[in-house]
This record gives C-alpha cells, structure tokens and sequence, in this order.
C-alpha cells in the first residue's frame, strides 16, 4: 500500500541538518506499517522498539540519556549493528516512555549522524507538557488515514490517480473518467481511508467485512478512552465521541454541547473535546464572521464544527450499511450531505489548509473557508447535482473574492468567478486554484 507520507520521509532523510523525527497519528491509521516499509526501502537494516508491546525496553533508558550509551544497549538488546545513516531507528508508541522521547534531544546535539524516528499515537498524552520534552530539537510530520488518491492507488488505479494529479487546465475530465472517478468516490464514502479496512477491500471486495473492521477499530478507541484518559474524562470523552453523527445530521453542524447532554454547557465539555483533537480522531473548524487575513486573527472558538478522522467510521458509527451508501437511497439522502462535508474536511486538512467555517448573522452559513497564497476562499459543498448557491452568492456579494468554490458531484468546470470542483478532486484544490491564477496572469 503506497502512502504519501513516504515522499516526505524520504525528504527527511536527505536533508543535511537532519533532526530526529517524530511521526503523529491518531491509532490504527498505518504510522508503524510505514515507517516499517520505508526502514526497508531506504536502509541496510532497521532497529525497532515498541515500548508499548515491550515495557521493559523503557529500562534501557533509565541510567542515562547519552546517545553513546543509548546505542551500545540498543547493539546488545537487539543484537543488530547500528551504522550511522545505513541504521533507521524506530522508537514506536514513544509516548510511553518518557525518557526515550527526552533523549531525542541528545540525539539531536551529540548523534545528529544517526537516523531516529519516533511514532506516537497522540491518545492520552499531551507532547508539549511532558517534562523534558525536546523543544526545537525534533522534526515533526503527521500521517492521517488514506486519501481519496491513496484509495484509488490501493485498488489498482495507479493510472487514473495519476492522470488527476497531472491535470493541468481547469476543463472538464472525459464523461468516462468522471463517471468512474465518482463510482470509486461513493465506495471511498463507506470504505474510507483507515488502512485495515481499505486493505480488506482491496482483497476481498467484501463489505460486510469491512464493516466489521471498521467497527472493530471504532471498539478500540473506546477501551483507549478507558485507559488513556483522566478518569473524570472518560464518560465525557464517550459523550462527545457518541454525539457526532447527530451533531453533523443537523442542518446547521454547529457544535451544540446540549445535544451531547441536555443541559451541557462548554464548561463540562471542553476538556473532553480538547482530548479528542490532541488525540487525532476529530477536527475541529471554527467559525470565521469576518474572513480576512489571517483567517486565525478573527476565528471565533467558541462557535465550531466537529469532524470525524475518518469518514468510513463515520458511517460505521451511523450504522449506514453499504447499500445505502453506494445506491444512496432516499434514506442516505439527508445524511449524505454530512457525510460528504465530513470528507471535505479531512482532505482538506490533509492538505494542510487552515480551515474555518463563514455564518452572516443567520442569512447565510458557507461549509468551508480557506486560505491559500495570502488569498481566501469560500467553499461550499454540495452532495447533489444542485447549483443552487444561495450561500455562496451572498458571501460573494458580501466579500467580492477573485472567486468562489463548489465542490459538487458535477465535472470539473469554471463559470465566471465559480469554479466547481468535482468532489473526488478536492486533493488537488490547491493545484487547481494554481491553475486559474496562472490563467488570470496570462
């Protein structure tokens, strides 16, 4: 299964002032297949440690942080050669020892020449605050579940994945590519993009299956919650999980803490919230009444939507089977539409976008607003064939942007200031937005 993450990793390795790296992630979402793949891919030999699956290993980091004694243990433990740059060391779930996270700041000032990665699953532990966390001595990346390109490239569509990425006009795609293009966006809606569930569907096409893993994935987050958690938190946290798919059903997604709980006030709910965004498995998207740069001067937090990591869990959570999905029968229709904001917005974050959400004085509400290039963007989203664009017409006569988005089921095209963006291209929006720049500039 081919990630991205692994161009990103392959950067780090040839960069010449090198830090130790450490890969984030919410559970289950392939930190350690990848990190696995890309020690045998790029290194003579990898050393891997879970401190999780092996406690004991913590001990190897208990009499000193020094770099040279850290590898002449790790030689003896492991029995394996440690050759700088030809070695990749993997210190798995390091959030539960402590001292081998501190000690990545002693790799960094005396060992720079060694190649260290750190996996971490963000349940249950807050990186900043850990004492002796190496501020300014580690690289960060984070690896989310499966894109909607990753799933095409997992199911054998290596040449249509790369005919959208190299698109290079805004014109409409071939009637037959879109149509497949949407068939494969619809299974990525109940699929989605956790590697486990994507990899059984690949081998077995079959649903039923994938649901069970899905749901099996969703059980253990709730035991995570159990263990990970302050136990003041943990009924809280499972309040907030299990609110989700009501709180984005409404027609306005607003978070609203008295649908978790009659009577629940942001002061009761906040931590839980807060956790479960430390912990990768929501997103959450503040509201922007004034959208200018930056969008995060003028974000109100305390009006927000709430997004699921995954938008197949979404589904699992929903309890939406297979059949409704893929044949949307009148039942998915009012749901579809939160199932495909959802997606929205994990892409979306995926591409690292600052995202916010736009509300005029209840006249109008738009999904999405975004930055890119010292610009803003309105986005709205539309699971239908519609263009009705009610929202996004009254943001245009508010704002007067260089252009406004939809991103819809219909092909890609550009009207005036609007252009659509087919769903399954919202991957490639900030090349497309490139796109129509360079053509204003010609």
């Amino acid at each position: 299964m081919k990630r991205k993450i692994m161009q990103h990793l392959r950067a780090w390795k040839n960069q010449p002032k090198r830090k130790p790296l450490i890969l984030m992630g919410a559970r289950q979402v392939g930190k350690t297949f990848a990190l696995k793949k890309f020690g045998a891919e790029e290194y003579t030999s990898t050393v891997y440690l879970n401190f999780e699956d092996n406690p004991r290993l913590c001990k190897l980091f208990d009499s000193s942080l020094d770099p040279k004694v850290i590898l002449k243990a790790l030689t003896i433990e492991m029995n394996a050669e440690i050759i700088p740059g030809d070695t990749l060391i993997i210190f798995d779930e390091i959030q539960e020892c402590p001292n081998a996270l501190n000690s990545l700041k002693y790799f960094c000032e005396n060992a720079p020449e060694q190649h260290v990665i750190a996996a971490v699953s963000l349940l249950g532990v807050k990186l900043a605050h850990v004492k002796g966390f190496p501020v300014g001595k580690v690289q960060f990346l984070e690896l989310y579940p499966l894109s909607f390109l990753e799933f095409l490239d997992a199911l054998k569509e290596a040449r249509l994945k790369t005919f959208v990425e190299e698109l290079k006009a805004i014109e409409p795609l071939p009637s037959n590519l879109h149509d497949k293009l949407l068939m494969y966006f619809k299974e990525y809606l109940f699929v989605g993009g956790m590697p486990e569930a994507v990899a059984e569907y690949v081998d077995s096409q079959n649903v039923a299956k994938v649901r069970e893993i899905q749901l099996a994935i969703l059980n253990a987050y709730s035991l995570d919650f159990a263990k990970h958690a302050p136990k003041e938190q943990i009924m809280k946290i499972n309040q907030v999980w299990d609110s989700i798919p009501s709180q984005l059903a409404k027609e306005n997604k607003k978070f609203i803490y008295s649908a978790v709980r009659e009577g629940g006030r942001a002061k009761e709910f906040e931590g839980a919230l807060q956790w479960l965004k430390e912990a990768g498995l929501i997103y959450r998207v503040p509201l922007i009444s004034t959208p200018k740069i930056p969008l995060s001067a003028y974000a109100d937090l305390n009006a927000f939507k709430v997004y699921l990591v995954d938008v197949g869990l979404l589904g699992a959570m929903s309890n939406l089977s297979a059949k409704t999905i893929l044949h949307e029968n009148e039942l998915f229709q009012e749901f579809k539409g939160a199932m495909t904001e959802n997606y929205i917005a994990q892409e979306l974050m995926h591409s690292r976008y600052p995202v916010y959400y736009w509300a005029s004085e209840g006249k109008a509400e738009l999904d999405f607003i975004i930055e890119q290039d010292d610009f803003i963007y309105p986005l709205e989203v539309k699971s239908g064939n519609s263009s009705k664009k009610k929202s996004l017409r009254i943001y245009g006569e508010i704002h007067q942007p260089e252009m406004l988005i939809r991103a819809s089921p219909m092909n890609l095209k550009k009207n005036g200031a609007i252009l659509n963006c087919p769903l399954y291209l919202i991957e490639e929006l900030r090349a497309l937005i490139g796109f129509t720049s360079d053509q204003k500039n010609t």
